[in-house]
């Protein structure tokens, strides 16, 4: 069994088609039909089930993919951390964020990261923080930038900052017309039991924590729409939907087409934690603690504007 037959089957499973998982691998289609016959005929077992127009693991398959996940993610950990031992300065970060926070903050991060370490490729992996979670568990990035509380047990993290939470309410909303001198006065959560919320799909951390503070303020929010995108619920807002919770880095710029009023909310001012996270045990890079070096002084920098 060969290290890169392992590396050919897991992509095979990721794509399920050979003609992707070649190009993917920049290989003859023939040549990687070949390699996992061989593979198949040592291990005396079929790994897929192909046909016309489908490639799926076999019960074989489906364990032999898992292990081996195992083994190439342990080789790539052991040769990151012999570069470090011998001082290399190139390398690889997989990172994974959630989309809308990091096309926030990721332009703040990635140039100064870039300046100072420029020979260390960043691959960025979008998604869900269900889905990141489950993708950093598993070794298919190196980190995530997330939110705590964490659900995945084989997560550790780094706190990076705190993100104070804002109420987005239509323009001359009510509650957008009290002041406290020139400044908008504080809502408590309680004043919004009887408004209509738009709130981010099932999924999303936020969501929760949204809930949560509804909850906490002894109401159930009476939810009129559902996006799996804070730009969407802030132009629903702007334009009379309802009303939503919106973390201050992401909050809509004035410049925007759509633009809600987004007003404190009242002490204890909730907030949540961004944190970036990784496998227990997982060995981070130079290049990797690098990475969360910089973020976590990005982010104190833009808590203090």
């Amino acid at each position: 069994m060969e290290f890169r037959q392992l590396q050919y089957t897991l992509q095979i499973a990721a794509e399920k088609n050979f003609s992707r998982a070649a190009e993917k691998l920049h290989i003859a289609q023939p040549s990687l039909s070949q390699q996992l016959s061989k593979l198949e005929k040592e291990l005396g077992v079929l790994l897929f089930q192909r046909n016309t127009s489908t490639v799926e693991l076999t019960h074989a398959g489906a364990s032999f993919v898992e292990k081996a996940k195992k083994i190439v993610d342990a080789v790539e950990q052991l040769r990151q951390e012999m570069d470090d031992i011998s001082q290399l300065r190139k390398g690889k970060v997989v990172v994974g964020s959630m989309p809308i926070t990091g096309s926030h903050l990721l332009p703040h991060v990635l140039p100064v990261f870039k300046k100072a370490h420029p020979d260390i490729e960043i691959v960025l992996v979008e998604d869900s923080s269900m889905n990141l979670e489950k993708k950093t568990a598993s070794g298919d990035t190196d980190l995530s930038l997330l939110s705590l509380p964490l659900v995945e047990p084989t997560l550790s993290y780094v706190p990076i900052g705190e993100e104070w939470i804002d109420l987005a309410v239509p323009p001359g909303h009510p509650l957008a017309l009290r002041k406290n001198g020139d400044h908008p006065k504080p809502v408590h959560m309680e004043e919004l039991k009887d408004e209509p919320f738009v709130v981010l799909k099932k999924g999303q951390g936020f969501r929760k924590l949204t809930m949560d503070l509804c909850h906490q303020a002894g109401f159930e929010p009476n939810v009129v729409f559902e996006s799996t995108n804070m730009e969407t619920l802030q132009s629903l807002v702007a334009t009379g939907m309802g009303v939503t919770l919106v973390p201050r880095f992401i909050a809509r710029a004035a410049s925007s087409e759509f633009v809600p009023a987004l007003l404190p909310l009242a002490e204890p001012t909730p907030s949540r934690t961004l944190a970036i996270a990784y496998r227990n045990g997982r060995y981070l890079s130079k290049a990797a603690e690098a990475f969360i070096d910089t973020f976590r002084e990005t982010v104190e920098q833009l808590s203090q504007k």
